[in-house]
């Protein structure tokens, strides 16, 4: 009797442990989600760069005349089937809130800069260099932030993942990262966008600063062997 209470403890309180760090993983992703549109708002007003898949992104709603975000969601749509077919381990809440809102928190935060801060904030170059600096080490983390939380992945980003795993299993996935990355870059371009210096610095960095502060998370945060 006594040995199956304390048995009842121990699986509650494991119970409780896993519940703990689901809210902790669930918020590190909406923390991330949040501040991903929030300094995309500023890297597309800056103009210097942003990641290669809003380049993409940017260029092709652009020319469909339609917002940012509108076809962001199309195009995570359209690859959520192959997701589905071939990457289901990668979909969950951070699927959906990444497919929804970072293109529609950059729309609404870009409008209002666009409605409260002069536009040479974003021309001059002292200020607009700042910006992109700290736009961009920002952006940068929270991205490793939501994908790392493991709460599943956007379409656009558990792709590569999924080559990794069927095509390329051999190569680091930073490297996978970087290669998907520019292919991102060279649609944009043969849709007409002219690439800068900060879709190279995201294409380059993105894959190794995830990894690493992929580490950190895994070790501090939830306690977790490194990947």
């Amino acid at each position: 009797m006594e040995k199956n209470r304390k048995t009842r403890k121990i699986i509650k309180e494991l119970l409780f442990r896993e519940e703990f760090a689901n809210r902790k993983r669930f918020a590190i992703m909406m923390i991330g989600i949040f501040f991903l549109g929030f300094w995309l708002s500023f890297l597309i007003r800056a103009n210097l760069g942003t990641d290669p898949c809003s380049f993409m992104n940017l260029t092709v709603s652009g020319k469909l005349g339609i917002l940012f975000g509108t076809w962001q969601l199309i195009l995570n749509a359209t690859l959520f089937i192959i997701v589905i077919a071939f990457g289901r381990e990668h979909i969950g809440p951070g699927t959906i809130a990444n497919m929804v809102l970072i293109g529609y928190i950059a729309d609404f935060f870009g409008f209002l800069w666009d409605s409260y801060i002069p536009k040479s904030f974003f021309t001059d170059t002292p200020t607009r260099i700042l910006t992109f600096a700290v736009s961009f080490t920002m952006f940068v983390i929270s991205a490793a932030l939501y994908m790392n939380a493991d709460m599943g992945l956007a379409p656009y980003d558990a792709i590569p993942l999924m080559i990794k795993k069927y095509l390329l299993k051999r190569v680091p996935f930073a490297i996978v990262r970087m290669g998907y990355d520019f292919t991102a870059i060279l649609i944009g371009i043969l849709c007409g966008g002219i690439p800068n210096i900060g879709h190279i610095l995201m294409a380059l960095f993105l894959g190794p600063v995830i990894t690493t502060i992929g580490r950190f998370l895994n070790r501090h945060i939830f306690h977790l062997d490194s990947r």
